[in-house]
């Protein structure tokens, strides 16, 4: 008797998942929660810039000055006053040249090849513990100032897309193209075999 009422039980419920497919539309989700990501949306995480020429460099601008005053604000914790290091971070200037030596000291003048990595590196994961809630004026302002403790722009300087650009960095030819026979890759995207 037992067995009877557990296989009613499935064919009941078997023909109710059967109903409720015939009436489904399968080419959607089955699901009741979300939102479509709309293109604003999508742009707000759309921030890549490219190193090598600044193109995707937002507007804004930022002085020296200014970088000083939201480096005291936001950033002294963990880098140390003026960028000499602190609690989490080594110093943010210096080194120039070091990198022609075996005692190579890290800093954004030092190894950057290209201006811009700092701005796309400072507006992505900046500050460490609220990352990207820096406006485009602040990390120009940012940038400006760590530029200027490395001696490559003027303390009177004003950063921006297009300065930022066209700034030549020490390091810049400091590297070595990879030629090796993978890096010329190119992925298939359509009828690859």
């Amino acid at each position: 008797m037992r067995s009877l009422k557990f296989a009613l039980a499935t064919v009941i419920a078997l023909g109710f998942a059967g109903a409720v497919l015939a009436d489904s539309d399968l080419s959607k989700p089955g699901v009741g929660f979300g939102q479509p990501v709309s293109q604003a949306d999508l742009a707000a995480w759309d921030i890549d810039i490219s190193n090598t020429d600044g193109k995707g460099l937002p507007a804004g601008k930022g002085s020296v000055a200014e970088g000083k005053a939201i480096f005291a604000q936001k950033c002294v914790a963990c880098h140390g006053e003026g960028a000499k290091g602190g609690s989490q971070y080594g110093a943010l200037f210096g080194g120039i040249g070091s990198f022609k030596t075996a005692a190579r000291v890290l800093t954004p003048g030092s190894m950057y090849p290209y201006a811009p990595i700092l701005f796309d590196y400072t507006r992505r994961a900046m500050p460490m513990d609220a990352p990207q809630t820096l406006n485009n004026n602040e990390v120009y302002g940012l940038v400006a100032y760590i530029y200027f403790l490395n001696g490559l722009v003027k303390e009177n300087a004003v950063v921006d897309a297009k300065s930022l650009a066209a700034m030549k960095m020490p390091n810049r030819d400091g590297f070595i193209v990879d030629d090796r026979p993978d890096t010329k890759a190119v992925r298939c995207m359509q009828n690859c075999m």
